[in-house]
C-alpha cells in the first residue's frame, strides 16, 4: 500500500530530492569509474551517502566459507537479546561493507531487542556470482548452528533482511536454505528493502532511462554485469540470482519497502505480490517519491520506514512489544 503522509513527509522528501539531484550532478556516475574509487569515496563520505560512523561496541567474528574466511559484524542490543537478525548490505553486489551502516543496525538492535549479524560477503567484479550468495548462505548456516548460537548468545527467533542487492541476497539465502539444505522456518521474518529481484530487468528498470537518481538504467545494467559477467537475460532469470522467478513456497512473513522514485519499484511490487500469492503474510510499504537507497540517506522518511519495519519484526516474531 502507498503509505499515508500524516506528518508531511512528502514535502521533506521533495526538498531532499532537489538536493540529491544537485549532489549527484557533481560526482561521476558509479558506472563510469573503477569500483575501488567508488568504494573509497563511500568510506570517506564523498558522494550522496554519509561517511560511516562506527559503533565501538560492535565486534567481528570470522567464520569459514567456501572461498575463505567471512567476517561477520555483530551489534548486540542494550537489553537481554531476544533473537538475532541476519543483515545483508546493499551496493549492487560491488560496493559496501558490513560496517557501513552501524548506526542503522544499532537502532534495529535497540528497537527490537535482536542481535544484528551483518555479513561482509565478497564483492564483484573481483568475486562475481556465486561468491556473494555462497558467503550469505554460509553465514546463515553458521547463525543457525551451535557455533552461531554460542557466539551470538541467544536462542530466540531469527529474522533476515537487507537493502537493494542485500534484499536480493537475503531472498536467495532463504531459497538456498530450503532447496540445498532442506531448512525451512528457521527465519521467522524477512525485511526486504527495495531489492533487485529480477536481474533480467523488470519494466520500471528498463523504462527509467538515463537519469541518474542514485540508479539509472545504465547503472543497473552495469551492476548486473559486474555480478553476472557474460550471462544472457534468460540466464539471469535463474531463481538463484533472480528470486522473482523462484517457487516462493515455505518463505517467512515479509515486509517490503520501496519508494515511488526508485527504478526498482516494480521489483518490489512484483515480488511482494508473488510472496503473498504463495500464501505468506506480507506488508508492502510504498513511500511517495522516496529514491533508491533512501533508508541510508538523512531523510525523515527513512526514520518512518525503519520504525515501520522494526514494528513489523516485533509483531511477527511474537514479542510482547519493544524491549
Amino acid at each position: 500500500m502507498t503509505t499515508p503522509d500524516p506528518d508531511g513527509l512528502l514535502a521533506d522528501t521533495r526538498a531532499f530530492n532537489v538536493e540529491l539531484d544537485r549532489r549527484l550532478a557533481t560526482i561521476p556516475a558509479v558506472n563510469t569509474v573503477p569500483p575501488e574509487d567508488s568504494r573509497r569515496a563511500r568510506r570517506e563520505g564523498r558522494g550522496i551517502f554519509p561517511a560511516p560512523v562506527y559503533v565501538p561496541e560492535a565486534r567481528v567474528v570470522e567464520i569459514e566459507g567456501h572461498g575463505g574466511r567471512i567476517a561477520l559484524r555483530i551489534i548486540a542490543p542494550e537489553c537481554e537479546p531476544r533473537g538475532a537478525f541476519l543483515h545483508v548490505h546493499g551496493g549492487g553486489w560491488t560496493l559496501g561493507e558490513s560496517d557501513g551502516q552501524d548506526l542503522r543496525l544499532q537502532r534495529l538492535a535497540r528497537d527490537t531487542g535482536l542481535t544484528v549479524v551483518s555479513v561482509n560477503y565478497r564483492l564483484a567484479p573481483e568475486n562475481p556470482y556465486p561468491a556473494g550468495p555462497d558467503d550469505c548462505e554460509a553465514a546463515a548456516l553458521w547463525l543457525l548452528g551451535d557455533e552461531g548460537h554460542a557466539a551470538v548468545g541467544v536462542e530466540g527467533p531469527r529474522a533476515i533482511g537487507g537493502d537493494s542487492a542485500g534484499a536480493q541476497l537475503a531472498a536467495c539465502t532463504l531459497l538456498r536454505l530450503r532447496d540445498r539444505q532442506g531448512i525451512t522456518g528457521a527465519f521467522g521474518a524477512a525485511v526486504l528493502q527495495y531489492g533487485g529481484f529480477d536481474l533480467s530487468m523488470c519494466p520500471s528498470q528498463r523504462l527509467w532511462g538515463e537519469r541518474n537518481f542514485v540508479l539509472s538504467t545504465p547503472i543497473i545494467a552495469w551492476f548486473a554485469d559486474q555480478f553476472l559477467p557474460g550471462r544472457s537475460p534468460e540466464q539471469r532469470r535463474d531463481p538463484d540470482v533472480s528470486p522473482l522467478y523462484a517457487d516462493l513456497s515455505e518463505m517467512p512473513p515479509a515486509i517490503f519497502t520501496v519508494g515511488t522514485a526508485d527504478p526498482l519499484l516494480d521489483d518490489t511490487l512484483f515480488m511482494e505480490a508473488r510472496w503473498r500469492a504463495a500464501g505468506h503474510a506480507t506488508e508492502l510499504r510504498i513511500w511517495p517519491e522516496a529514491p533508491h537507497g533512501f533508508i541510508s540517506l538523512p531523510m525523515t522518511v527513512a526514520d518512518a520506514a525503519l520504525a515501520a519495519e522494526h514494528d513489523f519484526l516485533i509483531r511477527t516474531l511474537g514479542f510482547d512489544g519493544p524491549p
